[in-house]
């Protein structure tokens, strides 16, 4: 017993340094690489327009990706969306294989995930935009993460949980990072 104790102690701590440690590791991309100049609220130039499109459009893609292949396994395991589409059918919730709801929850929870980060990943890239940064850190953080987050949706699609934790690792990493862009351009 207290083996296993040690080990969920061991798992805990790790759980609850690794935002921090990502934030490190960001913070010090950001400091040596790029340098932090403060924060000088302006129009965002091209190339900051630039990154910020090519990671919409990617983000776009992700969506469009999780929702068709939602839709495709709906369609694989005779599932539906609504009362009224069930009602329609010939098969009912109780017909569905335990593995057919388990990979909607699936497709559901990759959604979901990737929804949660998108939130916080738009108000940090509009502002980071509009503070003249750096235009590699620019470029880095807010392509990386959507890079990250067709990854993640592969991996987690896929069920390759090892990939899943690291694509999820890159895109934290990516917005600790302009998290701590913006926080350190607007204190120096």
């Amino acid at each position: 017993m207290t083996e296993l104790n040690d080990k969920r102690r061991r798992v805990s701590l790790i759980v609850i340094g690794y935002p921090f440690v990502l934030l490190g590791i960001g913070l010090a991309i950001n400091i040596w690489a790029f340098g932090i100049s403060p924060a000088v609220p302006a129009l965002p130039s091209p190339e900051h327009i630039w990154a910020l499109a090519v990671a919409g459009s990617l983000l776009v893609i992700n969506h469009a990706w999780l929702m068709t292949t939602t839709e495709l396994t709906r369609v694989k395991f005779r599932m539906y969306a609504t009362p009224e589409e069930w009602g329609n059918s010939k098969t009912t919730p109780q017909d569905i294989s335990k593995l057919g709801w388990q990979e909607l929850e699936r497709h559901h929870n990759a959604h979901r995930n990737t929804t949660e980060n998108v939130v916080y990943f738009v108000f940090l890239a509009a502002v980071l935009a509009v503070t003249s940064p750096h235009i590699w850190a620019a470029k880095l953080w807010m392509i990386g993460f959507a890079v990250a987050r067709l990854g993640y949706t592969y991996s987690y699609i896929s069920g390759r949980d090892n990939l899943r934790g690291l694509f999820m690792s890159l895109s934290l990493l990516a917005m600790f990072a302009m998290a701590s862009y913006l926080l350190v351009s607007v204190v120096s």
